[in-house]
């Protein structure tokens, strides 16, 4: 089971826009040094839209190299297409992932039926454990529980990456899924309430920049400390929803620059924030005294 805070890895660009291994690998010893459980590069936070096959295969065996089995990587290596999926699964797991995030196919808009060939298609050929990612506000289609319930029917789908918003539904998945299936939330801000109804673990923004404080957090909702946990929910709260004030990686990689920890570079459609949105996050930040 995968359990704990796994940092939805930024994907650093040099000024030239290119992949910037070096800062890649500090991220890496950022991130577990400061005790997280494990690393997902190459999702959305990864803007992996943007990066070409090449660049995505990179990414995954550098953060597993830098990570020298220190702590688990979860591949983000979803497609709309199937086979594109399967293909990517299959190098990231010769690459030693050890497991893969998969995006809900978005745009095609499958039907529920067609989700569950989808994910099992993976599963069976993909060569990695599969943790599913719903996220209907991305993919354009809500796996609904019943649908992830047949799928965790299949020995390799393992988990989810529940991202739907919904909090009614995140608590209907913990509430019906196996024991030994993992559900971890999608979004920070829901994060805590999820941990203390029986959720698993987090697949976290918001790390990127307080990797001990955000596995902290959950941490103690885990072992049930309902008076602590709600304390430092509250306490980062604003943070969380700054994180999110423009599109998502946006703010965060803004925030990582403002900490010196990467460039603040961006490849197209996504592009820096708004003065107005930048300032007002920078105060933000001031007001955590994380610059």
């Amino acid at each position: 089971m995968f359990r704990g805070v796994f940092t939805a890895l930024v994907t650093p660009f040099d000024e030239n826009g290119n992949v910037d291994e070096q800062t890649l690998r500090e991220l890496v010893d950022f991130q577990i040094e400061n005790g997280i459980t494990g690393l997902v590069p190459t999702g959305t936070t990864g803007e992996s839209p943007t990066l070409t096959h090449e660049e995505h295969n990179k990414v995954v065996k550098v953060v597993i190299d830098q990570a020298n089995g220190r702590v688990p990587v979860i591949a983000g290596t979803g497609s709309n297409s199937t086979q594109e999926a399967i293909s990517m699964t299959r190098m990231a797991a010769d690459a030693g992932a050890d497991a893969t995030l998969q995006v809900t196919p978005y745009y095609n808009k499958p039907t529920q039926h067609a989700l569950i060939q989808h994910f099992n298609a993976v599963a069976n050929e993909g060569g990695l454990p599969v943790i599913v990612y719903n996220i209907k506000g991305r993919s354009g289609v809500n796996i609904e529980t019943p649908t992830l319930l047949e799928m965790a029917e299949n020995d390799n789908i393992i988990g989810v990456k529940e991202a739907s918003g919904d909090i009614s539904q995140m608590l209907d998945v913990v509430r019906s899924t196996p024991n030994e299936f993992s559900v971890l939330s999608g979004d920070d801000n829901l994060a805590v309430p999820l941990m203390l109804m029986g959720g698993n673990g987090l697949i976290s923004v918001l790390s990127n920049i307080l990797p001990r404080e955000t596995t902290n957090m959950i941490n103690t909702a885990l072992e049930g400390n309902v008076k602590e946990a709600r304390e430092l929910h509250y306490h980062y709260m604003d943070l969380m929803k700054a994180m999110f004030i423009e599109t998502n990686p946006v703010p965060v990689k803004a925030a990582m620059a403002m900490m010196g920890l990467i460039t603040e570079k961006y490849r197209l459609p996504l592009a820096p924030m708004t003065k107005q949105n930048h300032e007002r996050l920078q105060r933000i930040m001031n007001a955590y005294q994380l610059i």
